[in-house]
């Protein structure tokens, strides 16, 4: 079983940074497509960026410029790092792991996804 975990959140004021990362003890993610998500009390999950096996990236519009996808498949960790942070970017941040490449080479929908963390918190204050 897949179990990831996402660490790093927190509170920030509007044009600071945060790095958020994922970690996996046991399974190898190297060949997954993995994203980050997030979501707001009452809305719906949205993605964020994603990365596949070959380092490609896809990002939202929204974070186009600020937000950065990266992983260290040696080890095993997944990174969101966010810079120029804004108000709007408060969400609870969600790591997920796309088993079967459904995705599709995008960002894709929830639905896409397999496997997620119980996510971290980040909060910008302006």
């Amino acid at each position: 079983q897949v179990q990831l975990m996402e660490s790093g959140g927190g509170s920030v004021q509007a044009g600071g940074s945060l790095q958020l990362a994922c970690t996996e003890p046991t399974y190898i993610l190297s060949g997954y497509t993995m994203a980050w998500f997030r979501q707001a009390p009452g809305k719906e999950r949205e993605g964020v960026a994603s990365i596949d096996g070959d380092g490609q990236t896809m990002y939202a519009d929204f974070v186009k410029g600020r937000f950065t996808i990266s992983r260290d498949d040696g080890e095993n960790t997944l990174y969101l790092q966010m810079n120029s942070l804004k108000s709007e970017d408060t969400d609870m941040y969600y790591c997920e792991a796309d088993a079967f490449g459904l995705a599709g080479g995008g960002i894709g929908s929830k639905e896409d996804y397999n496997y997620w963390g119980q996510g971290t918190q980040v909060t910008v204050s302006s």
